[in-house]
């Protein structure tokens, strides 16, 4: 069952409107979590809301923002008042230009959505817009209004329905010399780049995500099966940095060992997908084997009568 979408309105191109529902497309609920405990009593910690000056809880009825125009003075913006400002991308996302795709500087996504219609009706008109943006191999710019902010937001093609990913603002994006000034400017000579080159060659391959494990939930998981169980801890012993002094022997080197059959070129097996809403297990049981699926027997095949 698909989630429920963030965002329902219109998607607009010119005078083409259809009704659009947004969801997400990535998912952080797969990820390990962990609760904070009182060490003392073992139970959970609970955060409350209090009045930073008395001390008491405050209820969320009595919660409300506010903007900091001076040291300890707000101006407090309801709700209600939020929800009335008169934005049109609150309801529609209406396409303003198109872009190459090389146009969009990485640093500016964000997350990514599913765009599909809303509804039985206007799947034509959602049509012609998604068929529009394949035809021209362009990416649609528009902007939408979700969690209280207007973003942009960037619309491609995926399949039968649209991809949209949000887009930082410049002000968002910081700039990068401040941290690449103080970069030597090396001159890099042909002979290291050849060897370079070879070694890329060596690892060029397809980037396929089901190839990638996550070692850190890996580890997360022996972790705390270890302890479920009561086995030691024992810490594991840190890669000791290395300080390369002959770049060239250690490019030569690379290119012979990547030129090496090793276990880690063997392609990785793909990750089992567990069942939806059901959490990854951490421990069997001991004593009980999973029950062996029996082979069917093929369908005895009816038999003619004689006329």
């Amino acid at each position: 069952m698909a989630p429920r979408a963030n965002w329902k309105g219109f998607l607009r191109l010119s005078l083409v409107t259809c009704p659009v529902a947004l969801y997400p497309a990535t998912s952080e609920s797969e990820k390990i979590s962990f609760n904070q405990l009182n060490r003392q009593t073992g139970h959970r910690i609970k955060y409350l809301k209090v009045d930073a000056d008395t001390g008491d809880e405050v209820p969320n009825e009595n919660i409300v923002k506010g903007y900091e125009l001076d040291k300890g003075q707000y101006i407090e913006v309801s709700k209600e008042e939020l929800e009335e400002l008169a934005l049109e991308s609150t309801r529609t996302i209406e396409i303003d230009e198109f872009v190459d795709k090389s146009d969009i500087d990485p640093r500016y996504l964000i997350r990514p959505y599913y765009i599909r219609p809303d509804g039985k009706v206007g799947h034509d008109a959602f049509a012609v817009i998604r068929e529009t943006i394949r035809e021209m191999d362009k990416v649609a710019i528009g902007r939408v209004v979700l969690t209280n902010r207007e973003h942009i937001i960037a619309l491609e093609p995926l399949h039968k329905g649209l991809v949209g990913t949000l887009l930082r603002y410049p002000y968002e994006v910081r700039s990068e010399q401040e941290y690449f000034d103080e970069i030597q400017d090396i001159k890099v000579t042909k002979d290291m780049l050849d060897l370079a080159r070879h070694i890329v060659n060596q690892k060029a391959g397809r980037f396929e995500p089901e190839k990638f494990e996550d070692h850190y939930k890996t580890a997360l998981i022996d972790l705390i099966n270890r302890k479920r169980a009561g086995k030691p801890i024992t810490p594991k012993e840190r890669p000791a940095a290395t300080n390369v002094v002959d770049l060239m022997e250690a490019l030569r080197r690379s290119v012979g060992r990547e030129a090496a059959p090793s276990e880690a070129a063997k392609p990785a097996k793909k990750p089992r997908k567990a069942s939806s809403g059901q959490k990854e297990m951490l421990m069997p049981i001991e004593g009980k084997k999973p029950k062996e699926t029996a082979a069917k027997k093929p369908a005895a095949k009816p038999q003619r009568k004689s006329a």
